[in-house]
C-alpha cells in the first residue's frame, strides 16, 4: 500500500509524469544497447540500483528480486554479454542536463583508476597513482585506468551526469586521447541538440596532471574554452614587443616574464573582488594574452616539424586568493577572457570536484572496483552499466521519496543526494515498465568432473605504461689514446 502511495505522488502532476517518461525512455534506450545477455544485463543492472547496502561483490547481486535468473547467468552476462558502446553513447548523450544561468554546458574530465594488483592474468593494466592517501601518496598501482566525461551542474551538490569512458591502453598519448574523447562528446552534444550556434562555448574543466596547453592546440577548431590548475611555480610570457627599426638579430618571440612565484613579476593584472557564500572574500587577478615558452623535446612537441618554430599558444592566467590559503592558479584558453569569462572559469573549477564525488559513489556504493574480473572487456561492460545506473539515478532524482534514517535531516525530493535517491530507488522500480522477459528454466551442464583440476595456466601479462618515453641518442666520442 505503501508503495502505490509513492508512486501515486510520484506520478500526479504534470513535472511527474514527464521525469518519470524521461526515466523510463532511458532505460528502454539502455535496454535497446544490450544486444546479447540483454535480459541479465537489465536486471543486473536493477539489481545495483534496488539492493539495500553497499555492492561488495557480483555473487550477492543474483540474491536480489529484482535478479530473476541464477547466478551463473550474471557472471556469463558480464563476461559474454554484449553492450553497443556507441549507441549506449548517444543514449547518454539525449539525458536532460544541469541548467547553468548563461545557457552553457560545463563539462569535467578527468581520469580514475581501477586497482587490479594482483591480477597478474589480466590483461592491459597500466600503472596508475594510488588511491589511497597518506602513507601510499606518489605509489604507483597496477590497474585500470579510465578517461572519464562528466557534465557539471550549478550549486554545491554531488550530482553530474555521466557521457563517456574510455580506458587507456599501453602507449596511448594521453593528451591525444583526451583530445579525440572530448571532440567525440562535443560532436554528440551538438548532434543531440544539446549545443547550437550561438550558444556559449562549452568550458572544459581538467585538473592539474594534464598538458592544457596541448591540449587547446588540439582542439582549436571547437568552440570550447579549457580551464585547468596550473603549478604555482610555473613561468609565464607577455607578447613580445615589436622589433624596433635598425635592431640587429631576429625579432623575439617572448616578452617579459610573468612568475607565478614572484611577486614582483605580476603586475598590469585586471582585479575582481567579490564574495563567496563559503570562502568568504574572495580576489581574483587576470593577465591576458600570456603564453608559456614550448620546449622540443617535451610536453608533447617531440614530432613537430624540424626547422620550425613552435606555436606561439596564449591564453589568460588567473590567480585566486581567499583568506589566508595559498592562491591557486588556473589556465583559461581564452587569450582575451572577459571578466564574466574569469567569474565563469574559477566559480566553476570550483564545481569541477564533484566528478570526485561520483568517482566515490560509484567504488564504495555501486562497488565500480569490487568485481574480481580478469577480461578488461569485462571490465569495460561493467563499467559501463554503473554508467547508466548513475544517470538513472539523476534522472530519478526528482522522484524518489524521502526515504531516510531518524539520524538524516528531511531534504526536499529535488535536493536528495545520491544516496538517499538509491535507497528510494526499490520503491520507484515498480511503476516503471518492465524490460525482460521470464527466465527460462534450464539443466545446468556437467561441468568439470569431479576430482580433475584445470591444468591450462592462464597467460601473465605484464603492466604498461601510457606515454612511453622515447630513448634520445647520445653521441659517443671516440676515446683519446696517446
Amino acid at each position: 500500500m505503501a508503495v502505490a502511495v509513492v508512486v501515486s505522488m510520484a506520478v500526479d502532476g504534470v513535472a511527474g509524469q514527464g521525469a518519470v517518461a524521461e526515466l523510463a525512455g532511458f532505460r528502454a534506450a539502455v535496454r535497446g544497447c544490450f544486444t546479447r545477455r540483454g535480459d541479465a544485463l537489465q536486471e543486473l543492472a536493477d539489481a545495483v540500483l534496488c539492493c539495500g547496502g553497499r555492492v561488495t561483490d557480483l555473487a550477492h547481486l543474483s540474491l536480489e528480486p529484482v535478479f530473476r535468473r541464477g547466478h551463473g547467468a550474471l557472471f556469463d552476462a558480464v563476461n559474454a554479454g554484449r553492450v553497443e558502446v556507441a549507441r549506449l553513447r548517444w543514449a547518454v548523450a539525449a539525458v536532460p542536463l544541469p541548467g547553468w544561468g548563461d545557457g552553457g554546458i560545463r563539462l569535467a574530465v578527468d581520469v580514475s583508476c581501477w586497482p587490479r594488483p594482483d591480477a597478474v592474468t589480466s590483461a592491459e593494466r597500466l600503472w596508475c597513482p594510488a588511491p589511497a592517501g597518506g602513507g601510499a601518496a606518489g605509489q604507483v598501482v597496477a590497474g585500470w585506468p579510465y578517461s572519464v566525461v562528466a557534465v557539471l551542474g550549478p550549486g554545491s551538490s554531488s550530482w553530474a551526469v555521466l557521457l563517456d569512458a574510455v580506458r587507456l591502453g599501453a602507449g596511448d598519448e594521453a593528451c591525444g586521447v583526451t583530445a579525440a574523447q572530448v571532440r567525440e562528446v562535443f560532436t554528440r552534444l551538438q548532434e543531440a541538440g544539446r549545443w547550437r550556434e550561438g550558444d556559449p562555448p562549452v568550458i572544459i574543466f581538467l585538473d592539474a596532471g594534464y598538458n592544457v596547453v596541448r591540449l587547446q592546440w588540439l582542439l582549436a577548431d571547437l568552440p570550447v574554452v579549457l580551464v585547468a590548475r596550473v603549478r604555482s611555480n610555473q613561468v609565464w610570457h607577455r607578447p613580445a614587443p615589436p622589433k624596433q627599426y635598425g635592431m640587429p638579430g631576429r625579432p623575439a618571440r617572448h616578452g617579459l616574464v610573468l612568475r607565478c612565484a614572484d611577486r614582483s613579476t605580476q603586475d598590469g593584472a585586471a582585479v575582481q573582488d567579490t564574495d563567496h557564500p563559503r570562502h568568504g572574500r574572495v580576489r581574483v587577478r587576470s593577465w591576458p594574452r600570456l603564453h608559456p615558452k614550448l620546449h622540443r623535446h617535451r610536453g608533447g612537441w617531440e614530432h613537430w616539424p624540424p626547422g620550425q618554430h613552435l606555436p606561439i599558444v596564449e591564453g589568460t592566467v588567473i590567480q585566486v586568493t581567499a583568506g589566508r590559503r595559498p592562491p591557486m592558479w588556473l589556465w583559461c584558453s581564452d587569450p582575451g577572457a572577459s571578466p564574466d569569462l574569469v567569474r565563469s572559469a574559477w566559480q566553476g573549477y570550483l564545481r569541477r570536484f564533484d566528478i570526485e564525488h561520483v568517482f566515490r559513489f560509484l567504488k564504495q556504493s555501486l562497488g565500480w572496483d569490487k568485481p574480481m574480473l580478469r577480461d578488461p572487456q569485462a571490465a569495460d561492460r561493467w563499467t559501463w552499466l554503473l554508467i547508466t545506473c548513475w544517470n538513472q539515478l539523476y534522472l530519478a532524482r526528482d522522484l524518489a521519496a524521502a526515504v531516510r534514517l531518524p539520524w538524516q535531516p528531511p531534504l526536499p525530493p529535488g535536493k536528495l543526494t545520491p544516496g538517499r535517491v538509491r535507497a528510494a530507488f526499490p520503491r520507484l522500480h515498480p511503476s516503471l515498465p518492465a524490460l525482460t522477459s521470464p527466465p527460462k528454466p534450464t539443466r545446468p551442464g556437467p561441468g568439470r568432473p569431479k576430482g580433475s583440476p584445470n591444468k591450462t595456466r592462464a597467460p601473465r601479462h605484464r603492466t604498461g605504461k601510457t606515454s612511453p618515453k622515447t630513448r634520445r641518442r647520445t653521441k659517443t666520442r671516440a676515446k683519446r689514446t696517446g
